[in-house]
């Protein structure tokens, strides 16, 4: 937070999880914890009366969302599992059962038991590496909360009434929160907490509503009514703005408003570059609800289904017929087009509720992917049935996460042939040609990529963990993530190997892990040769719009000059140096730097 002496234009750093800028009057509102959580012992004859009062206040939560998805604005409808996920946290043994349980055997109140509950939730999410899932737990915090709320009585201030524009300022805000929020009133929110993967920022990005999470500060240093300048491009919030730094945000809001216009215009136009080159740009998605966004943003296809919430969900195993169902569902609904559906890429002690596994000390290099179906197999067995069944209803293609070399992938045809013979005898119907894919994600399949290569269908480099796993970084420590650079030599150098692998061997290389929708990567992701480009639908436009504005010829040249340099920092200098080449907009929004000085 940077401040000056006459109280004007402090600012605070966050994350920005949905763009653009806002400017207007601040609104507090309460979504802070319990701060107060009592806890007593209950007589024995009181305990019957106890476990009823919170199970009425179970039913209260789960009538108030249900009431909002019933409620959702047509542009929210398609992000309705949202709320369903919420419901379904409800009837979660570990919230439910496991609370019970504590209320009569340990004779505790209600509130006391759900906080031991969650304590225990906690742990398992605390052992968790992927940051996606790790958010997961939000959601769960945000249920308890509501829960909590309803057992004590408190009313909870609505979002959906408010009498003039403003911007909410909260400590954190549920996916029904931000569901109910009155769009023509509300012109964004701001949170202490929270992060890019959060379903909230999903449905922002859904509403357009620009967004910050992350703030730490902001509802205590924050007035309800103060005048906010919000920059949801890069994190930014500025509090009580004099009137210089008013203008010059106006000037860049109108800017980006325009530049918005046209990016959006270009959706349904081919990904190609200024000499011909084409570039198939698909999307990533975890739900079926998610589609409708990839197809209206100009996707060309699904590049990856990520398919570990059926999984997360449920209170066991999920049944092959629920699998299957929703997997044919993503195969019909994007027909013509392909998706490519990755199989189980979690580990079982970790998110698999009636799995049991010893504690890992390191879960992102223990039992987890790949690993995990092979050490399972009734449970792989399950999911590539479902997979190869839905295979009869659309273009679908299978990816395996988190190969290491070949024995994996020769063990996974043993029991894909079992399984082909197994349909076959039972006379199922499926793609008899289905294409079979592998992640390169860590450097051990980079360095054996061209053995890989000659056993599948094509590759798709998940960036996210090869970084990680590459230049040994945690990016979701905050001590060590500063160093998770894609723009490193060995990255790049990694992603040669990888592509020249794939061409020697004739089969197709996507990438789907965030470089994919990083505008600054896709020149050098376009010099390098990657055929396909997998990312968050909504960035599909502006990808599109760097790749019609560049030629390939211009791309290698460029590629030629980076793999001269010996840094991150050098590679990233070299591509900022020369955006404004094939993103225009750059240099005239850096000649826009608004500054209080």
């Amino acid at each position: 937070m940077r401040n000056n002496k006459n109280g004007t234009n402090v600012r605070l750093q966050g994350i920005a999880v949905s763009p653009g800028i806002i400017i207007g009057k601040a609104r507090l509102i309460d979504r802070s914890k319990q701060k107060i959580i009592y806890q007593y012992i209950v007589n024995e004859k009181d305990l019957s009366g106890e476990v009823e009062r919170f199970k009425n206040a179970l039913q209260t939560t789960r009538d108030q969302i249900a009431s909002v998805k019933n409620n959702l604005p047509d542009q929210l409808r398609q992000h309705a599992f949202i709320l369903d996920a919420h419901l379904m946290i409800l009837d979660d043994s570990m919230i439910t059962d496991a609370t019970i349980k504590s209320i009569v055997e340990e004779k505790i109140n209600a509130e006391w038991a759900i906080k031991k509950s969650v304590q225990k939730i906690s742990k398992i999410f605390n052992d968790i590496e992927d940051e996606y899932i790790k958010e997961r737990f939000s959601d769960v915090e945000n249920v308890v909360e509501r829960i909590l709320r309803n057992l004590s009585g408190k009313e909870q201030e609505s979002l959906a009434v408010s009498d003039e524009n403003v911007i909410i300022v909260a400590h954190n805000l549920s996916p029904a929160d931000t569901t109910e929020m009155n769009t023509s009133k509300i012109l964004g929110f701001i949170t202490d907490i929270g992060g890019r993967t959060s379903h909230t920022a999903i449905i922002a990005q859904a509403l357009e509503i620009p967004a910050v999470v992350g703030l730490e500060t902001a509802t205590s240093v924050i007035n309800d009514g103060c005048l906010l300048i919000v920059d949801g491009y890069k994190g930014e919030v500025i509090i009580n703005p004099d009137v210089n730094l008013i203008s010059a945000f106006q000037q860049k809001q109108n800017y980006y408003e325009k530049y918005k216009s046209s990016i959006l215009r270009l959706c349904y136009l081919p990904s190609e570059t200024t000499d011909g080159h084409r570039v198939t740009l698909k999307a990533n998605i975890e739900f079926v609800e998610e589609i409708a966004a990839a197809k209206d943003h100009g996707a060309e296809g699904i590049g990856l289904y990520r398919t570990e919430y059926l999984y997360l969900r449920s209170k066991g195993i999920p049944e092959e017929e629920e699998l299957f169902n929703d997997y044919r569902q993503v195969a019909e609904i994007i027909h013509p087009e392909s998706v490519t559906i990755r199989t189980l890429d979690i580990g079982g002690d970790k998110f698999l509720s009636n799995y049991q596994s010893s504690k890992e000390m390191n879960p992102a290099l223990g039992l987890r992917a790949i690993r995990f179906c092979l050490k399972e197999q009734e449970v792989f067995r399950s999911q590539l049935r479902a997979i190869l069944r839905a295979s009869a209803f659309g273009h679908v293609q299978i990816l395996l996460p988190m190969i290491s070399g070949l024995q994996e992938l020769i063990d996974f045809k043993k029991i894909l042939a079992e399984v082909r013979t197994d349909l076959e005898k039972r006379k199922v119907e499926y793609d008899r040609d289905i294409r079979i894919g592998i992640m390169i994600e860590i450097p051990s399949a980079v360095t054996v990529a061209d053995i890989l290569a000659k056993h599948v269908d094509f590759f798709s480099i998940g960036t996210n963990d090869l970084i990680q796993y590459a230049l040994a970084v945690d990016r979701v420590n905050e001590h060590v993530a500063f160093m998770y650079e894609p723009y490193h030599p060995a990255v790049i150098r990694m992603i040669m190997q990888t592509v020249k692998a794939a061409r020697d061997a004739g089969i197709e290389v996507a990438l789907c892990g965030e470089m994919a929708g990083d505008p600054m990567c896709a020149p050098i992701l376009l010099g390098i040769g990657i055929d396909e480009l997998s990312m968050n639908s909504g960035t599909i436009p502006l990808i599109k719009k760097v790749i019609r504005g560049v030629s390939r010829k211009e791309a290698i040249e460029d590629l030629n000059h980076i793999l001269g340099l010996t840094t991150a920092q050098e590679v990233r200098s070299f591509i900022e140096k020369n955006a404004d080449r094939f993103l225009p907009y750059i240099k005239e929004i850096n000649s826009l730097q608004p500054s209080d000085k």
